[in-house]
């Protein structure tokens, strides 16, 4: 990237937050410090009412209007190809949102970018496996949004799996991810008076209540996912399959906890990490016989368990 782009890039990502770090714009564009004061300087020159504290960051001084900005027929692409992907994977009001900021942006594309992009809707699809469901057709999602932005309290009425029980809980909400084809919520539940993760498909109701928490501090969700994978107990595991089978395990692997693999001889030598040696047991199972256990000897164990019950019900 040239500078002139590059400094038009970063005037774009001033105007994106309230705050920048130098920092984050240094990593941005793989550039020093020294280069970003430089071209903060550069904007500053050219008129731009920039505010830079030292230890905070740059931020454009409240009330200055920059002209609309235009993207680039690379990056219009890029919005085209995530709304598939918002389409297919998220409920019926943020793909609602996501559309009407489309248009936004198809509103300001040259007439040639507009054409590419209508020719090249219908050449990217998103197509999900059996497995994977579509998130619930309820507004959920948005609405925690809107309560983690305005720090609101939640009034749900929740159904546990582990329990099969429907209970009411007051929650405050720190985070949303999407894992394993489902929606799931962070949130310090009032009620265990601890952090607790809910699958958003399993709120059966939910109400915006009229209390803050905006004293309280919570950490954020990258934080508290971090400090989870740490604390959790995870076994190492490690088999090898027949070099015939493996391509067949590309995808089920990751759902195992796969960290690596190496080739032996005519098998391949694979290890994971999991945190259920039952749930791996089972799975083994299902491709078992093209393959073997290395350690630990609790799984061999829970294996030959398995298939001893299986035996005895068969005969």
């Amino acid at each position: 990237m040239n500078r002139i782009d590059r400094i038009s890039a970063i005037l774009i990502q001033l105007q994106s937050r309230r705050v920048v770090k130098a920092g984050d714009i240094a990593d941005r564009f793989n550039i020093s410090l020294r280069t970003v004061y430089r071209d903060i300087k550069t904007l500053e020159e050219a008129g731009i009412p920039l505010i830079g504290e030292a230890g905070v960051g740059y931020s454009i001084m409240d009330g200055y209007r920059l002209p609309p900005v235009m993207f680039t027929r690379e990056e219009a692409t890029a919005f085209l190809t995530a709304e598939k992907f918002v389409e297919k994977l998220t409920d019926t009001s943020t793909m609602a949102q996501y559309q009407s900021a489309m248009y936004k942006v198809r509103a300001i594309l040259k007439s040639s970018e507009k054409d590419a992009l209508e020719n090249l809707d219908g050449s990217i699809e998103v197509l999900k496996s059996h497995s994977q469901k579509r998130a619930g057709s309820t507004d959920h999602i948005q609405t925690i949004l809107d309560c983690i932005i305005c720090k609101k309290i939640m009034s749900i009425d929740y159904f546990a799996a582990h329990s099969q029980e429907n209970t009411k809980r007051e929650v405050e909400p720190v985070g949303v991810f999407f894992l394993d084809s489902f929606w799931h919520l962070i949130a310090y539940c009032r009620l265990r008076s601890d952090y607790r993760d809910f699958r958003i498909d399993r709120i059966r109701k939910l109400v915006v209540t009229d209390k803050s928490y905006v004293n309280s501090k919570h950490p954020t969700l990258k934080d508290y996912i971090d400090k989870m994978a740490c604390e959790k107990q995870l076994e190492q595991v490690v088999i090898k399959v027949d070099k015939e089978i493996h391509s067949y395990l590309d995808h089920q692997k990751y759902y195992g906890g796969f960290v690596s693999e190496k080739t032996v001889g005519n098998k391949i030598e694979m290890t994971f990490l999991t945190i259920s040696l039952e749930g791996f047991a089972r799975w083994y199972m299902t491709f078992g016989d093209r393959a073997e256990i290395i350690k630990p000897d609790t799984l061999l164990h829970r294996v030959r368990e398995i298939t001893a019950t299986i035996s005895q019900k068969i005969n």
